[in-house]
């Protein structure tokens, strides 16, 4: 077989193996992704069993991505320019809005439709313009992976139908977002946010 039809033939394979580990299907579909790409780079004449060796390598890609994410660090925050996302959040007029209602609402969609990673990434990007290079030290993704969540987050919410039922937003998490917005508290959003993931992933278990 050929390169196209190896993928082919074994890519649903593999896509079952990633869920059912990460329980996510845009990171088991970047899993799967990133082993076709490792295995296209290196010398396949030396590989006796070509489903064997691809199962193994994206099992192994998805454990170390789950040990990758309990790992997950502190922000520093020397590196990020809060006066600078500081001063644009100040320039928004909100005057024109019952600000409570509009967050609780666009809250609610958020956490309806998007997994905690899209969830920290959108937020930290759109509300508060975070760069990429700083949202991965907050969800521990490389920059590209964080563009991909972004782009990701905007498609389900431009999907979002107004007729959906949604429950309220998780109170501590809002509470601290709320906090973020008036710049009392940006550090506790931010552990809140880890702590969704946390949460997120010991439930795969």
């Amino acid at each position: 077989m050929n390169h196209a039809q190896t993928i082919t033939l074994y890519q649903p394979l593999l896509h079952r193996i990633a869920y059912n580990l990460l329980r996510c299907k845009a990171d088991a579909e970047d899993i799967v992704q990133e082993t076709f790409t490792r295995w296209l780079t290196i010398d396949q004449t030396k590989i006796e069993n070509t489903k064997a060796y691809l199962m193994r390598a994206v099992t192994n890609n998805c454990l170390n991505h789950l040990e990758t994410l309990k790992k997950t660090r502190f922000i520093n925050w020397e590196q990020v320019n809060v006066k600078e996302w500081v001063g644009k959040f100040k320039e928004i007029d909100l005057s024109h809005i019952d600000v409570e209602k509009e967050l609780s609402a666009a809250f609610k969609v958020i956490q309806h439709k998007l997994e905690p990673l899209e969830r920290a990434t959108y937020l930290l990007r759109e509300v508060f313009d975070f760069d990429y290079h700083e949202i991965q030290e907050v969800v521990n993704k490389k920059a590209d992976h964080c563009r991909q969540l972004f782009s990701r987050a905007n498609k389900k919410l431009a999907a979002q139908k107004s007729k959906t039922h949604l429950e309220l937003p998780d109170t501590h998490l809002f509470e601290s977002f709320k906090k973020a917005c008036h710049l009392e508290d940006a550090r506790e959003f931010i552990q809140h946010l880890k702590a969704d993931i946390a949460q997120a992933l010991a439930g795969k278990k």
